[in-house]
């Protein structure tokens, strides 16, 4: 797969715009996602904080679940907007590769500026999928 600079840019601009709705009281660093699937699609998520720390959820997994929620589950990329062009968690991580290790991986900041781009399989090496549990997944 390969995206032209402007496709990459959008998806960024996308991440960046809902990263103004993140409920971040708690970190102050509000985060945006915005996911295309493999049909076109494309959902948007936020981190939502709570004061049950545990209880947040990432802007990455917001987005999947949203996809999922749809009947989405094959991606092609995912741009992620920090203020700073921060990484995946762990978590977000093992749940992009759940639905594909070749997802591409945006990271960008705040001012809409590409920091780097990966795969999910870059980022999480050796990660645990449905294939080492001895099943075969329909996505």
């Amino acid at each position: 797969m390969t995206l032209t600079k402007q496709e990459k840019q959008a998806l960024i601009d996308l991440a960046n715009t809902a990263r103004q709705r993140a409920y971040a009281p708690y970190s102050n660093y509000p985060v945006g996602a915005a996911l295309r699937t493999k049909t076109g699609r494309i959902f948007t998520g936020v981190n939502v904080e709570n004061a049950a720390y545990p209880q947040t959820m990432c802007a990455e997994r917001v987005a999947i679940f949203k996809a999922v929620s749809e009947g989405e589950k094959e991606f092609e990329v995912i741009a992620i907007a920090t203020n700073n062009g921060g990484s995946p968690c762990g978590g977000c991580r093992q749940v992009m590769a759940e639905f594909g290790l070749d997802t591409l991986v945006l990271m960008a900041d705040g001012n809409g500026k590409l920091i780097k781009q990966t795969t999910v399989k870059e980022l999480l090496p050796e990660a645990f999928t449905p294939e080492q549990l001895g099943k075969q997944v329909n996505k």
